[in-house]
């Protein structure tokens, strides 16, 4: 499955921004400074998004690699001359 460099990002962050407001939700309840909850929340989304980047990368590694893609008008083909039947060109037995 091919997705551009531009998808892929908006995909990444939207996943880290995910990420990130799930932990928020979840170190707010625990009993813990405000700074201690900032900083794991944005050390989360960090994490998040340079992890799904990583894979990004491993899963295009691994794609096959893509044929160069023939152009049809440069290309020289020989159209199949095909010729129309008649009603008495059947054999019928």
């Amino acid at each position: 499955m091919y997705v551009t460099y531009r998808a892929a990002v908006v995909r990444n962050l939207a996943l880290a921004i995910a990420n990130g407001t799930i932990t928020l939700i979840i170190l707010l309840i625990a009993p813990l400074g405000l700074a201690a909850v900032i900083t794991n929340t944005f050390l989360v989304t960090a994490a998040s998004f340079f992890s799904a980047t990583i894979i990004d990368s491993v899963m295009r590694y691994l794609e096959p690699k893509r044929v160069q893609e023939i152009d049809a008008g440069s290309a020289n083909f020989e159209q199949p001359i095909v010729r129309s039947r008649q009603g008495d060109d059947i054999e019928r037995r």
